[in-house]
C-alpha cells in the first residue's frame, strides 16, 4: 500500500510531515510518497537526522497556502505539492493521499480531480471528534453550505460506513443535529430530512441537540455544511479555552500545583481523550478514491495517526462500500 503525502501542508511543514510520515512507515510498514520541493525535503530531513531514503518524492514548485483561494489547485498552482498529490492519486500512483493544507482547496481537489462516486450528489467533509464516549462523526463538517434533504442523507449512509468500517463501530448510532430533540422542530430542510432518516434501514436515533455532540449521544452527528462546520469550529475553540483555563488554575500558585500533582495521570488522560490529534485525519466521504484532511496545525503524531486511518480505509474498501450502498 503506498500513502502520497503533501509535505507543504499545514502549519507545522515540512518538518512535522516528514517526521509523521517516518513514524508512520515505522509502525504501519506502507510505503511512503512525499509532494513538495525535492531539495527542501532533502535537507530539512539531513537537518533533523530523520531518515528518508526509502521513501519516495515527487517533487513541486509551489505551495497552496491557507490563504489561497480553493480554486488554485485546478487552475493557478497546477504545480502546487496538494496539486501533484491529487494528480498522483488520480493516475494510481497511489492508494490515498493526505493533506493538511487549505481544506477549501483540498475538498475542491478532491471533488474535480478525484471525482465523485457515482450517485454521490455532494462529498462531504467529516472530522471524527472527540466525546465522552470515545469519539462521534460530524458530516457535513463545512463542505456544503447549502443542502437538499437528499443530501444530508447520503451522508447519514457514507458517515455510517466510515465509522462501521474504520473505527470498528458496530451499526452506529445516526444523530440529526437540530435545535430540539422533537422531531418537528428544525427548518424544512431538518424536517424533511428527520422523515428521510427515519424511513431509512440506518440505526436513526432522531434529532441531537449541540450540547449532546459532546457527550456522544451518537456515533453520527448529520449537519449541512455551515451548521457542521459552526459546531466544529465551537467545539475546537471550547475545548482549547477550557484546556487552557484548567492550566492556569493548576500552575497559579504552590497549593494548586502539588494539587495539580495529585491528579496529574488522569488529566493527561483527559487530554488524551479530547486531542484531534488521537483521530488524525479526516476523510472527505463520496469521492472516488481516499482522500484525507490532517488537521492544519498538525504534529508528526497527528500525521501518523492519519496514515493509520487511511490505511484501515484502504483496507476495508470504504470507497466500494459506499458505492455499493448510497442509493439504496
Amino acid at each position: 500500500m503506498k500513502i502520497i503525502i503533501d509535505a507543504f501542508g499545514g502549519d507545522n511543514a515540512p518538518l512535522e510531515i516528514i517526521k509523521g510520515a517516518r513514524m508512520a512507515k515505522d509502525e504501519y510498514g506502507v510505503d511512503i510518497l512525499l509532494t513538495g520541493s525535492e531539495s527542501k525535503i532533502k535537507t530539512v530531513a539531513a537537518e533533523n537526522d530523520i531518515k528518508i531514503d526509502d521513501m519516495q518524492i515527487a517533487n513541486a514548485d509551489e505551495i497552496i497556502t491557507m490563504e489561497d483561494d480553493p480554486s488554485a489547485v485546478i487552475k493557478t498552482k497546477k504545480n502546487s505539492s496538494m496539486a501533484l498529490g491529487f494528480d498522483l492519486l488520480a493516475r494510481g500512483k497511489g492508494d490515498a493521499f493526505i493533506s493538511a493544507g487549505n481544506s477549501g482547496a483540498l475538498v475542491m481537489g478532491a471533488t474535480m480531480i478525484i471525482k465523485r462516486i457515482k450517485g454521490v450528489k455532494r462529498p462531504a467533509f467529516a472530522p471524527v471528534l472527540p466525546t465522552l464516549k470515545g469519539c462521534s462523526m460530524l458530516i457535513d463538517g463545512g463542505a456544503n453550505v447549502e443542502c437538499r434533504p437528499e443530501m444530508l442523507a447520503q451522508f447519514a449512509v457514507m458517515g455510517s460506513i466510515y465509522m462501521n468500517k474504520v473505527i470498528g463501530i458496530d451499526n452506529p448510532t445516526i444523530g440529526l443535529a437540530n435545535c430540539g430533540a422533537e422531531e418537528h422542530k428544525g427548518t424544512p430542510l431538518y424536517q424533511e430530512t428527520y422523515q428521510l432518516l427515519k424511513s431509512s434501514e440506518l440505526n436513526f436515533i432522531g434529532n441531537v441537540e449541540g450540547r449532546g455532540v459532546p457527550e456522544g449521544e451518537s456515533d453520527v452527528v448529520v449537519a449541512d455544511g455551515f451548521t457542521g462546520n459552526i459546531i466544529l469550529k465551537m467545539y475546537e475553540g471550547v475545548a482549547g479555552a477550557l484546556m487552557g483555563k484548567i492550566k492556569d488554575i493548576f500552575t497559579k500558585n504552590i497549593k494548586n500545583k502539588l494539587a495539580a500533582a495529585l491528579v496529574l495521570s488522569d488529566m493527561k488522560e483527559m487530554k488524551k481523550q479530547f486531542d484531534y490529534n488521537e483521530y488524525g485525519g479526516s476523510p472527505i466521504l463520496g469521492v472516488s478514491k481516499p482522500v484525507f484532511k490532517a488537521h492544519g496545525s498538525s504534529k508528526a503524531r497527528t500525521i501518523k495517526s492519519a496514515v493509520g486511518l487511511t490505511v484501515e480505509f484502504v483496507k476495508n474498501n470504504v470507497v466500494n462500500e459506499i458505492s455499493e450502498n448510497i442509493n439504496k
